[in-house]
């Protein structure tokens, strides 16, 4: 990989505070390697007050074909996007960045076909179901809304800030009317689970939902991709609980992610 690196190669950066946990840039450049391109992805940590900046620099790069975004900053650089996907429009929130022909940004969000996506090929049943997602930021977002595009009956949402809850229970029920609630860290009664915090990345971390209620029916999924067996998801396992990690979430998603960057690739 990189073999012939230079001066040529074309650049995509992800960005996020922190970075280290992050598996994108050695799986993207192999990636877009595979695919004909000549590119890099490289990590920067920058802090939320320092986004505008970057992307505004960013911009700027003849160079520079794409971001990807992670925690926090996934609501904070949709201002800076001209265009933008329905899902993006939406939720406020993008995780993925390219070129438009002007060169403007256009944004668009994967975080919640690719965790549906990794749910799905892993045996879960979600079609008139009721489900839990705990965490309600940019990907909780996109996850919420594409559970309950995938068929749910209920989605209840928690979220240690309320207003944030609240604010995307209303954003989701314009879509999906009558299918959003209020939740808790109870999984009683619920058909999955989806954990979209970062709870499980520090060693220590309380676990983010009541695991003496969980039943071994119920089928656990996270975002958290390292630890790559996120403490959540090794509860679960022990139980019995069908699960899906961060890790098969990364996977499905980038496949989406490749694709939406080649459609413009120079």
């Amino acid at each position: 990989m990189l073999d012939g690196f230079s001066g040529a190669t074309r650049v995509y950066f992800i960005i996020g505070h922190p970075i280290a946990q992050v598996k994108s840039p050695y799986g993207m450049t192999r990636l877009l390697e595979e695919n004909g391109k000549d590119a890099i992805m490289v990590p920067i940590d920058i802090l939320p007050a320092d986004v505008p900046g970057f992307v505004e620099l960013a911009g700027r790069m003849p160079n520079c074909d794409g971001i990807c975004i992670t925690v926090p900053h996934k609501f904070a650089v949709v201002p800076h996007c001209r265009t933008m996907s329905k899902t993006t429009e939406l939720l406020g929130s993008a995780n993925v960045m390219r070129r438009n022909a002007d060169g403007s940004w256009h944004g668009d969000m994967f975080d919640g076909p690719g965790h549906v996506g990794a749910m799905l090929k892993n045996g879960a049943q979600l079609e008139g179901k009721r489900a839990l997602l705990i965490g309600a930021g940019g990907a909780g977002s996109a996850i919420g809304l594409a559970l309950l595009d995938a068929g749910l009956r209920e989605l209840a949402i928690h979220d240690a800030d309320a207003s944030r809850r609240d604010a995307l229970i209303g954003k989701l029920a314009q879509a999906h009317p009558g299918k959003v609630a209020i939740g808790s860290p109870d999984p009683s009664g619920f058909d999955s689970v989806s954990n979209a915090t970062p709870a499980g990345m520090k060693e220590g971390d309380p676990l983010p939902i009541e695991i003496g209620k969980l039943a071994p029916s119920t089928f656990v999924s996270d975002v958290v991709t390292k630890p790559a067996l996120p403490p959540l998801i090794e509860a679960a396992r022990r139980l019995g609980c069908p699960n899906s990690t961060g890790i098969e979430m990364f996977e499905a998603e980038t496949s989406l992610m490749l694709n939406f960057w080649l459609e413009t690739a120079r």
